[in-house]
Formats: structure tokens, C-alpha cells, sequence
């Protein structure tokens, strides 16, 4: 029997079974019941300088690989998203080549990819509305060219200069008229990045949906959907049901997604919906980072309820939402180290490293406890693989193994 060597914040240490792992089929057809994007993270150079403040140095064959394993899940690509560390490390020339390139690989694998969409290239910390509105439409356009969806990100240029709700109406207003493709809509909340605070014009997310929704009332056509991060399911079902036909609700809540993926079939209130009224929103679906750390799990509850069996979606996908709560854990914006340390246990990348160093965001104790839920929620892809670069991990860190 194989055993993990898990080590505790005191520096105990402890030994649990190794799982088999999950033996999870990919789907011999697209996912149909949800439509479901994996936020991918990116990959440096082993031999690179990706240390703090030096700009991304890409190892492009494993970053792109990673994405090409996203899609022979039946799952989408969201890319060059906060996953990708975008303001943690990412800089605006190697954003344009990762979107590029990303968009390139997604048409020769036949899949779906959405890309972020932001005013981060500006050297400048504060500028005026006008910029923001030019810096926008700068990377939109560039991101229309590549032929990828683009996902309207939150801007801290916008955030910090924005005296109320009418000034994010007037730069989203002047944004999506200039858009040719309908775009989706990112709402992220401060545990993601405290810089975003009063995103919409207040500080409060129920006055905040209010400017959202009329935003998107206020376009038509030109909102796909809206991927909400407040960490808050109340938040998303109340804006989910207000959403207008045609317009999809994405969930960023990586502590909550098992039951908003999952839904149900009556309307959130426990009323039945009657004959005449327009049928509720019972349901979100996904662009998550969790899913990029946990893909042949997510895909594999996917298939499940597109067979209609609702029991084995929340047997399968209900154990690792524990993971991902431990993964995006306070502060949750180093949760993208979560993420790339599961993808070299998995595999998909030849060593623990990350632009910007920031593979040091979290402490060894941290990453046990993801050792520990991914290995319960049958989350590692090839268990002694996982295990051998786990110990190999502690060894070199002092812990007896």
C-alpha cells in the first residue's frame, strides 16, 4: 500500500492511503448541459529569471499543451485571466503572445476559448476615463483579431479613478458599443483583488448589481454572459434570475460551484414556476480556475449530468469543493499557486515554478492540505507520479520521509 507523508502547521507529520485515482473517461462528444471554460494558468522556463518585478519568461510548449489537455476534456480555455496572473506577474507583451498563441491552438483543437480583456498595458496608475476607455478598447479589438471571445475584465485603472456609478456606465457603454463579438462580463471581488473595491459604484454588491444589470439592459446583443467572483453565492443567483434571455450566467465562486453548476428545478425561492412565466434561472455555468486544477473531474461531472444523472455529478464533483475552498483559501489571490503546483503533481509542467516567483505565495503545510483533498477527491491524474514529486518536494525541504 502506498502512503502520503503529509506535514502539519506545527510540523507533525502524518501518513494517509494513497487513492488509485479517479479513471475518469473523456467524452467521446462535446459537453452539452453546461458550457464550462477551465481558467488555465501559464508555465516559465526552469531555467528562466522568473523572479518578482523581471518580465514572463514562458515555457510556451508546456503552457500550450496544458490547454490542449483542457479541451480533450470537452472543457473550454479561459485564458489570460487573473489565473494566468494577470496583475501578479504577467506582463503586456507576454499577454499578447499567450492570447495569440492561445487562440491559435483553440482553433486546431476545435475548441472553445474565451480571453481577458483589460486596461493593464497603461504604464500609468492613473489616468482619466478616456484612457481607460481607448486602453479597453486597444486590447479588445486586438483580442477580436485573434478570433478568441473576449471577457470584459475589471479594471483597476477604472476602479481607481471612478467617483460613482455613472462613470462605469459611460466607459462600459463606450466599450460595448465598439465591440463586433457580444462579450462576457467579469466581475471580481476584493478577496481576488482588493484594488477592485466598489467595483460599479459601491461598495455593496446588491446597489452594484443594480448598475451591472442596467449595463447589460442597456446593450443588447452585445453581453454574452457574466462571470461572477464575489465568493457569494446569494450574490449570483439574485443577479442570475434578472439576467435577460439569451445572456448566461458564469460562475467564478470557487467555494460554492457544486450547487450553482448544479441547480435545481425549481426557482431559488422553492416556488413552483408557472406555465405563463418566463422560466427561472436554475442554473450557472462555469469559467473557473478550480476547473483548470481539476479538470477529468469536472468534465467527468459534466458527462453526468448530461446523462441526466444528477446523483453521480454531486458524488463526483461535491468532494472537491473542499479542495478548491483549501486551493483559493485567504489570500485567495495566491490561489493561482494552487494551481500550478497541481499541475506539476499532475504532470503538465516539468518543475513547481511560477512567473514572478510567486510559487512561493504558500507555505508547505498549505500545499498538504492539497495534497491530502486532492488525493480524498480523487483529483491527482496519476497518483504516483503525485507522490513521488510530493516527497521529492519534502525531502528537499527537511521532512523526513
Amino acid at each position: 500500500m502506498s502512503t502520503l507523508r503529509l506535514l502539519a502547521a506545527d510540523g507533525s507529520v502524518t501518513d494517509a492511503e494513497l487513492n488509485a485515482g479517479g479513471a475518469f473517461a473523456r467524452p467521446a462528444s462535446a459537453l452539452q448541459s453546461r458550457v464550462a471554460y477551465a481558467a488555465a494558468h501559464v508555465v516559465p522556463k526552469t531555467h528562466a529569471d522568473n523572479t518578482p518585478g523581471q518580465p514572463a519568461d514562458i515555457d510556451w510548449d508546456s503552457t500550450l499543451a496544458f490547454r490542449r489537455n483542457v479541451y480533450s476534456w470537452g472543457l473550454g480555455v479561459a485564458d489570460a485571466m487573473d489565473t494566468a496572473q494577470r496583475n501578479m506577474g504577467l506582463d503586456a507583451a507576454a499577454t499578447r503572445e499567450l492570447i495569440a498563441r492561445s487562440a491559435e491552438v483553440a482553433r486546431e483543437e476545435g475548441g472553445s476559448v474565451v480571453v481577458g480583456v483589460n486596461t493593464d498595458h497603461l504604464a500609468e496608475t492613473h489616468v482619466s476615463l478616456e484612457q481607460v476607455i481607448d486602453a479597453y478598447k486597444e486590447q479588445l479589438h486586438f483580442t477580436e483579431e485573434q478570433g478568441a471571445g473576449p471577457v470584459l475584465m475589471a479594471s483597476r485603472h477604472l476602479a481607481r479613478i471612478a467617483t460613482g456609478a455613472d462613470d462605469y456606465r459611460r466607459v462600459y457603454r463606450s466599450v460595448l458599443e465598439s465591440a463586433t463579438v457580444p462579450v462576457v462580463l467579469h466581475w471580481l471581488g476584493t478577496a481576488f483583488d482588493p484594488e477592485l473595491a466598489g467595483y460599479f459604484g459601491a461598495e455593496d454588491w446588491q446597489t452594484a448589481s443594480e448598475v451591472l444589470l442596467e449595463v447589460i439592459g442597456e446593450n443588447p446583443g452585445k453581453v454574452a454572459g457574466v462571470k461572477m467572483s464575489l465568493l457569494n453565492a446569494e450574490s449570483e443567483i439574485a443577479v442570475r434570475e434578472r439576467l435577460p434571455e439569451g445572456v448566461r450566467m458564469f460562475t467564478g465562486d470557487d467555494f460554492n460551484y457544486v450547487s450553482l453548476i448544479g441547480g435545481s428545478s425549481v426557482i431559488e425561492s422553492g416556488s413552483e414556476a408557472s406555465a405563463t412565466e418566463r422560466p427561472a434561472r436554475i442554473y450557472s455555468d462555469a469559467l473557473l480556475g478550480a476547473f483548470a486544477a481539476i479538470t477529468p473531474v469536472a468534465s467527468a461531472a459534466i458527462q453526468a449530468l448530461d446523462a441526466g444523472d444528477h446523483e453521480s455529478y454531486l458524488r463526483i464533483l461535491g468532494p472537491t469543493e473542499e479542495l478548491s475552498r483549501q486551493v483559493f483559501a485567504a489570500p485567495t489571490f495566491y490561489y493561482k499557486t494552487g494551481v500550478a503546483f497541481l499541475s506539476w503533481l499532475n504532470g503538465h509542467q516539468p518543475a513547481f515554478q511560477m512567473v514572478g516567483g510567486l510559487h512561493s505565495a504558500r507555505s508547505l503545510p498549505h500545499l498538504s492540505r492539497i495534497v491530502e483533498l486532492a488525493n480524498a477527491s480523487l483529483a491527482l491524474e496519476d497518483p504516483e507520479l503525485a507522490r513521488e514529486r510530493w516527497h521529492g518536494m519534502l525531502r528537499l525541504d527537511g521532512v523526513d520521509v
